[in-house]
């Protein structure tokens, strides 16, 4: 869970370089530069900031689940016995200690949670379904879809340059 960051005002700039480190984060700084229309050093010195302000969070590669062994995805609706902060929470910090949970997002309405959870296998989802989540304290109920497909997935968010 991330902590709560103010919105910073970003220039025309700043948003090229958001926009250019999310396509490719291994971007040299020379070529991150280039392309925002500055010199290394400003560039390098507007990029610290941006990390020290929390708009860049971390740098991460993105890999390919079924080359690494777990192709299938599933989407867990969860609804909770009791919404107490408390109970919340602990639900939160059990998923969080589960490799598989890739993704875990508290809902408004009927449904307190929608979880991405990914498997080696359809075996291999039903185990962990039945031994750490519907198992899991405060679970009243689990409603799951299974991927058939992905036409989308763009990770991080627009930047409006």
């Amino acid at each position: 869970m991330h902590a709560a960051v103010p919105q910073v005002s970003l220039d025309t700039i700043d948003r090229l370089i958001l926009a250019n480190l999310q396509e490719n984060g291994r971007m040299t700084n020379v070529e991150l530069a280039r392309r925002a229309g500055l010199t290394p050093p400003p560039c390098l010195r507007r990029l610290r900031a941006l990390e020290e302000a929390g708009v860049i969070e971390g740098y991460h590669a993105r890999l390919s689940a079924t080359a690494l062994g777990w192709p299938i995805t599933v989407f867990a609706m969860v609804s909770l016995k009791s919404q107490a902060e408390a109970d919340l929470r602990a639900f939160e910090a059990h998923v969080a200690e589960l490799p598989e949970v890739r993704e875990c997002h508290m809902l408004n309405g009927g449904i307190d949670f929608i979880l991405k959870i990914v498997a080696t296998d359809l075996p291999a989802f039903q185990t962990f379904l039945t031994t750490h989540l519907t198992s899991a304290p405060n679970v009243e109920s689990v409603r799951t879809s299974l991927t058939i497909r992905t036409s989308k997935s763009v990770p991080g968010i627009p930047v409006l340059v």
